[in-house]
């Protein structure tokens, strides 16, 4: 059977063209769903859009804020979108939608316009200039946001079956971009669209696909246990669905990466609140509730996933080819504001959570492996880290692809920081 067109799938592809058919096509699709008429439509050029579009437009009746988030295929995918109400019931700070359509290729929140940044800007401000007055501000703000979330994940806790995870929307960011969602071919989806059988242009070497997918990785004289194929066909073994309710499902956003944050300061004191509930969902596997905040929101930064320019002004990367090896150095490191979100993370989030798990007999052994195997699809399938492909550059390629080993690989031998916050959120240890 044929799928319907998608209208928001059209736009976002229209809009990189900034010619103002984009925004027509905004107005016509507002005006079809909503019988608004929509003015001065604006669409925002947001390095923290990789899958979504988001911007401005008024009415008669005031100011308005509009996002969609586009996957490709959506139409075909398991799940559904927007289920806004589900964080409000559950307790959570979220901005509700004024208006909603979860129409298949017609999905668009919109929002009563706010002044207030998101935190994804307020950090990078703080990465590219250190205040520690506003550093202190910001880190506490995500602690007390941590301390609410995990409130409700274990108030919300509860066994699952894999039918109930399968129907979670949150798959659309992990195992449905490793496949062909129709078939279930594997490697399909983004991952064959991004990588296979494709050339790798990094620092003083190109690299073919088959090649670099089998080598392993050091990176600043620590070697890596898995190389990228193994590392994707892991992912595609373990995160599928059906083998994601070992640990229990929770209520969750799914995707609060922190450009779906907003961040509301007055002064003495910060607040945050979540919007663009995409991927919300009652049935979330619990291992995978945190995995986007942890990654987007600490280890993608700075720079190299969403302003690679910047990154190769900022860092240098380059690789030598040692038999199975990528011997890879780079000066890149995070920044002091997400070293300490990171510390927030594990202290606030992970280590109480998967201690709750413990305590009721929902945590699989091989939790660390879930996690990490999260973690590195992350970065490799949000955006093509490919230099010349969409933004990155051979510098920022490397970076990323090292992030994303690191990521998903414990070491050979000895520790890196990644090491040491799971050791630290380990509740066998300490």
């Amino acid at each position: 059977m044929t799928q319907p067109a998608s209208r928001t799938a059209e736009i976002r592809k229209i809009a990189k063209a900034a010619d103002g058919r984009a925004e027509k096509m905004l107005a016509d699709l507002l005006r079809d769903l909503f019988s608004i008429e929509a003015r001065n439509v604006a669409i925002n050029q947001d390095q923290y859009s990789l899958n979504s579009l988001n911007g401005f437009f008024d009415t008669g009746e005031g100011e308005f804020f509009f996002k969609f988030h586009q996957e490709e295929g959506e139409e075909a995918m398991s799940g559904e979108y927007y289920r806004a109400d589900i964080l409000a019931r559950a307790g959570l700070p979220v901005d509700q939608p004024l208006l909603m359509s979860v129409l298949p290729g017609e999905q668009i929140l919109v929002y009563r316009r706010r002044s207030d940044p998101r935190f994804s800007d307020v950090l990078r401000t703080l990465d590219l200039k250190d205040d520690p007055a506003a550093r202190a501000k910001a880190v506490e703000a995500e602690r007390r946001l941590n301390e609410a979330v995990l409130k409700v994940y274990l108030e919300t806790l509860h066994g699952v079956t894999p039918k109930q995870v399968a129907a979670e929307p949150v798959h659309r960011l992990f195992y449905e971009r490793l496949i062909d969602p129709p078939t279930g071919i594997y490697p399909g989806g983004r991952l064959a669209n991004f990588y296979v059988d494709k050339t790798f242009d990094l620092p003083d070497m190109t690299l073919d696909w088959q090649t670099l997918s089998g080598l392993r990785f050091c990176v600043n004289g620590i070697a890596y246990r898995d190389s990228l194929a193994a590392l994707f066909d892991e992912a595609h073994e373990r995160l599928n669905p059906a083998k994601l309710a070992d640990a229990g499902g929770v209520t969750a956003h799914g995707d609060a990466h922190n450009a779906n944050v907003w961040y509301e300061d007055d002064g003495s004191d910060a607040r945050l609140s979540f919007f663009d509930p995409a991927f919300a969902g009652e049935n979330i596997p619990t291992l995978l509730a945190e995995v986007k905040t942890t990654f987007h929101n600490i280890l993608a930064h700075p720079f190299w996933l969403y302003d690679p320019a910047l990154a190769a002004k900022s860092y240098s990367a380059s690789a030598t080819l040692d038999g199975n090896l990528l011997r890879i150095t780079t000066s890149y490191e995070p920044s002091a504001v997400r070293r300490d979100l990171l510390a927030v993370k594990g202290e606030a989030m992970w280590r109480p959570l998967l201690a709750a798990l413990k305590a009721r007999n929902m945590l699989p052994a091989d939790w660390r492996r879930v996690v990490r195997l999260g973690l590195f699809l992350c970065p490799t399938l949000v955006m093509n880290l490919r230099a010349g492909a969409t933004r990155h550059n051979p510098v920022s390629s490397l970076i990323g692809l090292s992030s994303a080993v690191m990521a998903g690989s414990e070491p050979v031998e000895g520790e890196d920081a990644l090491t040491r916050f799971f050791d630290a959120i380990d509740p066998d240890r300490g």
